[in-house]
C-alpha cells in the first residue's frame, strides 16, 4: 500500500496553557480530497498551518508526503499549492505578470495561461490585480496555489466571496485536478462545498477530532436515523425511528387525525455537523464543571 499523503498522530499545540489541537489524528490517502470541518476556533487553521510547516507543534507525530514539516526545505515546499483564507497579492503587477512571476518558483509549473484560463481569468489576465474584484482576486490566489504543480493541495476555504456561479465554476476546476490526481486538504465552511468535493471529512470542534469517516456515513449510522417531530398538547415532540411512515400512521391512529406540524426530517450532513459540534460543547461544559468541582 502507498504511504498517506498526510499522517497525524496525536497532535498537539497550546497557547496559554490552551490546548489549541488536542490529540488530533488522522490520514490523507494520495488522491484523496479530505475536508476538514469545524466552526471558528476550532483549531482547524492551526493543525492545517502545522500541516504546511508554518507553525511549530507542541507534540505528536506528523508526516506530509513523507517529510516532518518542521524540517521540510525548499524542495519539499515546492511539492505543496498553499491557498489561504486572505488574498495578500501585489496591486501593481498584472495576473499574467504574478502567475509567470511565481512559475519560475518551481522546477515543473503549469503553463501559465493554461492555469489563468483554468481559474476564468481569460479576459483580466492584462488587468493589474489591484483592479479586480474580490472574487477575481480569489481566483488569482488558486491560480498561485496551482501553477507549481503540487502534489499536495491545500484550501483554506477557498470559495470565499464567491457569488454561486464563481463558486460552482471552482468546484470543476477541482474535479478537474482530482482526475490528474492531485491530494487536496479543504477547509470550508460551506457544507455543499465539502460533500461536492470531498472523499471524506473530519469534524474538528475545541481542538478535538469529533468524528471521522465518509461523508455519508459521518458521525455513525445513528445520527442519521430520521426524526418524526409533531405536536401534541401544546408541546413539540420528536422520535427517532427507523420506519418514519409507519411511525407516522400509528402516531395518527393514536390521536385520531394527523398531527399538527408533523413532519418527517431526514438528517444530512448539517444536521450531523451540527449535531458534533453540539454534543462537544456540552461535553466540555461538563468537563469544565467536572474539574471546577475537583478543585
Amino acid at each position: 500500500m502507498r504511504t498517506p499523503a498526510v499522517q497525524v498522530r496525536n497532535l498537539r499545540k497550546s497557547y496559554g496553557g490552551r490546548a489549541v489541537v488536542d490529540e488530533v489524528s488522522f490520514d490523507i490517502a494520495r488522491g484523496e480530497t479530505f475536508a476538514l470541518l469545524g466552526p471558528n476556533g476550532a483549531g482547524k487553521s492551526t493543525t492545517v498551518e502545522i500541516l504546511e510547516g508554518y507553525r511549530r507543534r507542541d507534540g505528536g507525530e506528523v508526516a506530509v508526503l513523507g517529510v516532518d514539516p518542521a524540517a521540510g526545505g525548499l524542495d519539499w515546499k515546492a511539492r505543496l499549492g498553499i491557498v489561504h483564507q486572505t488574498t495578500g497579492q501585489a496591486g501593481l503587477v498584472t495576473v499574467r505578470e504574478q502567475l509567470r512571476q511565481f512559475a519560475g518558483f518551481f522546477p515543473n509549473p503549469r503553463d501559465v495561461d493554461e492555469v489563468i484560463s483554468a481559474v476564468g481569468l481569460s479576459a483580466q489576465a492584462g488587468t493589474r490585480i489591484g483592479k479586480l474584484s474580490g472574487g477575481q482576486q480569489r481566483r488569482v490566489d488558486v491560480a498561485l496555489g496551482i501553477v507549481g504543480r503540487p502534489d499536495l493541495l491545500f484550501l483554506d476555504e477557498p470559495t470565499t466571496g464567491f457569488d454561486p456561479v464563481a463558486r460552482r465554476e471552482f468546484w470543476e476546476l477541482i474535479r478537474t485536478l482530482q482526475t490528474d490526481g492531485a491530494t487536496i486538504l479543504l477547509t470550508t465552511h460551506y457544507l455543499d462545498e465539502a460533500e461536492q468535493l470531498a472523499d471524506r471529512a473530519g469534524v474538528i470542534a475545541a481542538g478535538r477530532l469529533r468524528a471521522i469517516g465518509r461523508l455519508d456515513t459521518l458521525g455513525g449510522p445513528g445520527v442519521r436515523v430520521p426524526i418524526v417531530r409533531w405536536l401534541e398538547a401544546g408541546a413539540l415532540r420528536e422520535e427517532r425511528t427507523d420506519d418514519p411512515l409507519a411511525f407516522a400512521t400509528a402516531l395518527a391512529q393514536r390521536l385520531g387525525g394527523e398531527p399538527a406540524e408533523l413532519e418527517i426530517v431526514r438528517p444530512g450532513l448539517e444536521d450531523v455537523y451540527l449535531n458534533l459540534v453540539a454534543e462537544a460543547a456540552a461535553s466540555d461544559l461538563t468537563e469544565s464543571h467536572e474539574k471546577e468541582v475537583a478543585r
